[in-house]
């Protein structure tokens, strides 16, 4: 058993709205938020007050205590304010892609029983689509304005008084995003609100912030990377957060230069963009200190190109899962000179890991051996919403969570991760669930059978490919019409990228997809 080297923090048992706001007014006048494309600003004092107005706003209109309200956004200054306001009223916050089709949307409402959404106007048309679908939603609010519904700039008016909810923070649900584990479809995660502010508070040493810094928030608020990293951790701690609420690379670089950026939080896909692109250089760039990436591995030789390229410490990165509210292990900012490439980092405090063979899973493993990872600690997921059986198959009685990852660790105790037992496919740090897209090819009247792998294109990124079965009436079916087929019911990140027509699906006696085979074939 690996356990961590640095001091045991105990259990913030507190609302996570108190565990991140609650030094809000010693913050004051510090800015909170800034827009990134208008420079609208949110001081520290403004967003404590207005998340406290909204949350009065939502228990006048009939939000309580055990309701879930889906936030469907991209990242916006009014984000954490609906999301802080909704826990404060009670609430569990169900964070939904905010380009998710009203059919994928539908689903996450009904299999988390949300009675209440929040919005964006522009994203109306699917959030009315998807609460038609549900059949289950009270009402709907936006975070601006549009005719018809009531808008939580409204809220800040309200005269009713703030609620006074009893909250367990250890048994209550704050957030709920969907995540497919280590295989099958999306499952609603239930993270107390006790699990998620420990998890700050084991971050915190590792990757401490303050009044000053500043940090660039591109990565979607509704992932649990961002609700942490650029979110919860950052204004726990005072620094600004400059909100983009989608990834274009000279808005990026802009926003870095013109808000004087300190911290960058990014996944992969952004560590090539700095690397790589000729646009790079006509911004300053130096007000940067580190860059953190997660969500999906990164390679060594681009990580070493970034720091290089943009004269910083070597890229970091990190490691957790949704399951573990997220984070596990982390390179801390100020070891990154000294780390060794490639690594996720070393245990958080409060964490206990093991490493156990793939051929038997009771063999634990030493130093420099690679097995799957096991976590045990304090953030944990609650469970899986409603799915004993899939929370029993991730989480065994001893308390482990099986992370379907395959690593090992130094001998100092940096953690590599090498490979995956799990099926999920990582597009750009988001979850693609073969299970998923292979029942979705087989609603086409043209597609006998189907699997699909994850596989890594050109630029680094493992993108979905489907292998798929002719019926024999279909000779002419084509790969584009597999892959339209797809896009048109599905979020972007989750498009079929590469087709290939093959004969029959390998499969095991017990019908069990081979997709050993399949990736061999790749």
């Amino acid at each position: 058993m690996f356990r961590s080297e640095y001091a045991d923090v105990p259990p913030v048992e507190l609302p996570i709205h108190e565990a991140v706001l609650g030094h809000a007014a010693e913050f004051g006048d510090v800015p909170a938020l800034i827009d990134g494309t208008d420079g609208t600003t949110l001081t520290y004092a403004q967003l404590d007050a207005f998340h406290r107005r909204v949350a009065a706003g939502l228990a006048e209109a009939g939000l309580r205590k055990g309701d879930v309200l889906a936030l469907h956004s991209p990242n916006t200054i009014a984000f954490p304010t609906a999301f802080y306001a909704a826990t404060r009223a009670g609430a569990s916050v169900t964070t939904v892609h905010p380009l998710a089709t009203a059919e994928e949307f539908a689903k996450q409402l009904t299999d988390s029983a949300a009675r209440w959404i929040v919005t964006v106007s522009p994203l109306l048309g699917t959030a009315r689509r998807a609460a038609e679908l549900s059949g289950g939603v009270e009402e709907i609010f936006v975070c601006d304005s549009a005719p018809g519904h009531r808008s939580l700039l409204d809220m800040l008016g309200t005269t009713a008084p703030e609620p006074q909810v009893a909250i367990d923070p250890v048994e209550d649900v704050a957030a709920l995003p969907y995540s497919s584990g280590t295989t099958g479809v999306p499952k609603g995660v239930m993270l107390t609100h006790s699990q998620i502010a420990t998890n700050l508070a084991q971050l915190e040493p590792l990757m401490p912030a303050k009044p000053g810094d500043r940090i660039l928030a591109v990565l979607p608020f509704f992932h649990i990377y961002g609700l942490t990293a650029l979110m919860n951790a950052p204004l726990r701690q005072g620094a600004t957060v400059v909100v983009l609420p989608r990834f274009d690379l000279e808005t990026y670089l802009a926003a870095i230069q013109n808000h004087r950026i300190t911290d960058l939080f990014v996944a992969p896909p952004i560590v090539l963009a700095l690397a790589k692109h000729p646009l790079v250089a006509q911004y300053d760039l130096s007000s940067l200190r580190h860059i953190l990436s997660a969500a999906a591995p990164l390679d060594a030789q681009l990580a070493a190109a970034c720091s290089a390229r943009l004269n910083l410490p070597p890229v970091g990165q990190a490691y957790g899962m949704t399951e573990l509210s997220p984070g596990t292990h982390v390179v801390p900012l100020d070891a990154m000179r000294d780390a060794p490439a490639g690594t996720v980092g070393k245990l958080i405090a409060g964490t206990e890991m093991r490493i156990v063979s793939l051929d038997d899973p009771d063999k634990d493993l030493g130093i420099g051996e690679a097995g799957e990872i096991l976590i045990r600690g304090p953030q944990v997921m609650k469970g899986y919403l409603g799915r004993p059986d899939a929370t029993a198959a991730m989480i065994d009685t001893d308390g482990w969570l099986h992370t379907g990852d395959v690593g090992h660790v130094d001998a100092d105790g940096w953690l590599f991760v090498v490979d995956r037992v799990k099926e999920l496919i990582k597009y750009k740090g988001f979850q693609v669930a073969p299970a998923e897209l292979e029942a979705l090819l087989l609603t086409h009247p043209g597609i006998a059978d189907a699997a699909v792998i994850g596989v890594y294109n050109d630029e680094g990124n493992e993108v979905p490919h489907a292998y798929v079965v002719r019926q024999p009436t279909a000779t002419s079916l084509s790969e584009g019409e597999v892959m339209m087929h797809v896009a048109e019911r599905v979020a972007p990140y989750k498009r079929v990228r590469q087709v290939t027509f093959i004969d029959d699906v390998p499969r095991a006696a017990s019908g069990k997809i081979l997709r050993r085979r399949l990736r061999e074939l790749a």
